[in-house]
Parts: C-alpha cells; structure tokens; sequence
C-alpha cells in the first residue's frame, strides 16, 4: 500500500509515512469515539466553562488517536529510533489529571491511574527488546482495567478514558510492537 509523507509537524503522532488507510483508522476512531462520548455524556463535558471543556475535549481526542496511532508500524518505528523521545513522550503524559482538573471529576481516580500508567509504562519500555516486554505490558494493563473498576468512584465516561489512556501510553506506546526480538533474553 502508497505511504503518505507525513509532515515533521506531526511525526510524533504519525511518525514518518502512514498509510491512507491507518490514516482514515485513526482519523475514524478518534473523532468519532470522541463525538460519541460528547453526545453521551453532555452533563460532564459541557457543565464547565467552554475554554475548558474545549480543552478538555482535545485532550480526550488525543488520548483516543494515541490508541490506535501507537500500534502504527511508522508511529512504531519513529520511537524505536529515538528512544529518548519515547521517555519523554510518556513522562508529558498527564492527559488524565488535566481532563479530571478540567472538568471538575475524579481526580483521586485519575491521579491513581496516572501514577500507575507511569510506573507501569516505565518498567515496560525498560523491558524494550526482551521476550517479557509484550506479556509483562497485556499483564500491567489487565491489571490496570481491573483496578480502574475497583478504585474510588468516577463517572463512567472517565472510566472509558482511563481504559483507553493506559492503553495509549503503557501498551500501545510503551511496547516496541515491531522490533526483532531476542528470545533468549527473559
């Protein structure tokens, strides 16, 4: 399939060239995920001021578009080749905390998921290359959607973000889907 050149504006997103398809997927997902959940939950995202939940909503279509660009082999590949970027890609990640800050929600929900996508995206990227890397992340993230079922309360929209912001960032992000694995190595 045609890659696309993607601009340097947006390769850490993209990475280097997409194709048209993976392009329409994660234009597909994200956007309409995101206008799903404003029609389902109006009350929590527009009963704040518009610059925040305008905000807010940006964040959340990131969120949502990091899911699927991350599995992306160009998305995949740009941060296996700039492996510094990878740690500071998940170090900005407090999506979480400024959604739960921008809307007035959970934010002891959100502050437990974001320190435990933190450390758990840590210690999968430290595991980059090994034979554990792709189990030790499914095993962290189960872990993670069981826990944020079990924490302090939050409205159901923000349990959906919390799923799909640890997916984002401790799985989807923190594995290097595409790289030669050396079995030998736990």
């Amino acid at each position: 399939m045609r890659q696309i050149a993607i601009p340097s504006l947006f390769r850490e997103v993209l990475g280097e060239s997409q194709t048209l398809a993976e392009i329409v997927a994660i234009l597909l997902f994200s956007v309409g995920l995101t206008v799903l959940l404003c029609f389902l939950s109006p009350e929590a995202l527009f009963r704040v001021d518009a610059w925040r939940s305008t905000l807010a909503i940006l964040l959340i279509l990131d969120i949502f578009a990091g899911c699927i660009a991350n599995f992306s082999y160009s998305t995949n590949h740009y941060y296996a080749q700039h492996s510094t970027a990878r740690l500071v890609f998940i170090a900005i990640h407090v999506h979480l905390l400024a959604i739960a800050l921008l809307l007035d929600v959970a934010i002891d929900h959100a502050m437990l998921v974001w320190a435990y996508t933190m450390l758990a995206a840590l210690a999968v990227n430290a595991l980059k290359g090994m034979r554990l890397q792709r189990f030790a992340a499914g095993l962290l993230l189960a872990l993670g959607v069981a826990m944020v079922f079990l924490a302090p309360p939050a409205p159901q929209f923000f349990m959906l973000i919390s799923v799909l912001f640890m997916l984002k960032v401790m799985y989807s992000f923190a594995v290097d889907h595409y790289a030669q694995r050396d079995w030998s190595r736990s």
